[in-house]
């Protein structure tokens, strides 16, 4: 009777494009990839580490690729062995709706994957839930014709995923940072919120920039790979479109870069604007309020003066001081500093 095989593992088998056999018990694995005439793919999501062992052993990966699966902080790379390729990529997805839209947190999501290639087959390794395991095997049965040029067509379905995930969350931070330019110059905007959302977008750039731009040498090493082992060229195609999308995330990514900066200096520049604006205006009251306590404090010395005692005196005093203040409102509003 064959064994039970636990949700979080899957399998699955194809022989000429045509998948022939599925979640079939890892034991099995190895005599599959033996068969000249099949290709094989296992998934394993969260795994134990007496799973991830077994599986290692039973392929014969190298200690340093399983080492760097359970390690922390593993950057997006690339490396031959003897015996398979390792790689080491990251999806990721922008959560929206998941916090108040001014807190610092990042609403970024990476979810490491980490692949093992092999003549014939395919074993990804990958926690939690952000990797759209489902689309990638879509893609798969959607272009099953191409499933019979091996493990390079199972590849590019995988990167293909993983760049379309960072293409929607560079498109999520471009939306973002336009929102920011707006709030620049609306006068009703409130500026901390404003400048905390510009740092948090920075924060999630600098994130997604770790994980995308490394990806151009990642897919380019696979061509090269391709390319020195003399595979068929039907799959160079797709994987020189692969090479476009990746090449144009990162300038994307480069260019949001840029963008964020102009918003946080502009933003600086505009508290400074505004700033001047607040001390023209104080400036300008000031001297207005002088001249009332300038004629007052003159009128109220205890020496006779013209209208000493009189109410003409207050009168003149009176015209004095809405005159000259008067002529210095209009005098400032005309120069725009009121």
């Amino acid at each position: 009777m064959t064994a039970a095989v636990p949700d979080h593992i899957r399998t699955r088998l194809w022989r000429d494009g045509r998948l022939v056999a599925e979640n079939y018990p890892l034991a099995d694995v190895s005599d599959y990839l033996r068969d000249e005439t099949a290709l094989v793919w296992v998934d394993l999501h969260d795994p134990t580490h007496r799973e991830l062992t077994d599986i290692a052993e039973e392929l014969a990966f190298d200690p340093h690729a399983v080492e760097d699966v359970v390690a922390h902080g593993e950057r997006t790379k690339v490396t031959r062995y003897s015996t398979h390729t390792f790689l080491t990529v990251y999806a990721t997805s922008l959560a929206y709706g998941s916090e108040p839209a001014d807190t610092l947190g990042s609403r970024l999501e990476t979810t490491r994957v980490s692949v093992f290639v092999v003549p014939r087959g395919l074993v990804t390794v990958h926690r939690g839930t952000g990797f759209d395991v489902e689309e990638m095997v879509r893609r798969w049965d959607d272009n099953a014709d191409l499933l019979r040029h091996g493990t390079a067509a199972l590849l590019h379905g995988l990167l293909d995923v993983v760049v379309d995930g960072q293409f929607e969350a560079i498109q999520g931070l471009d939306d973002a940072i336009e929102e920011l330019e707006d709030g620049l110059f609306d006068e009703r905007a409130h500026i901390r919120s404003l400048q905390r959302r510009t740092y948090r977008v920075r924060k999630e750039l600098v994130q997604l920039r770790r994980v995308v731009l490394p990806m151009r040498e990642v897919v380019a090493a696979v061509m090269r790979h391709r390319a020195e082992r003399g595979n068929s060229v039907e799959l160079d195609g797709w994987y020189s479109d692969l090479y476009d999308h990746v090449i144009r995330a990162t300038e994307w990514t480069e260019s949001l870069r840029d963008m964020i900066t102009t918003v946080f200096e502009t933003n600086l520049s505009l508290q400074d604007a505004r700033l001047n604006t607040v001390m023209k205006k104080l400036t300008g009251w000031a001297a207005i309020i002088a001249v009332p306590t300038a004629v007052t404090g003159w009128y109220g010395q205890n020496v006779p003066y013209p209208g000493f005692g009189q109410w003409s005196g207050v009168l003149s005093s009176t015209a004095v001081i809405a005159a000259s203040a008067g002529t210095l409102y209009i005098v400032f509003k005309q120069r725009n500093w009121l």
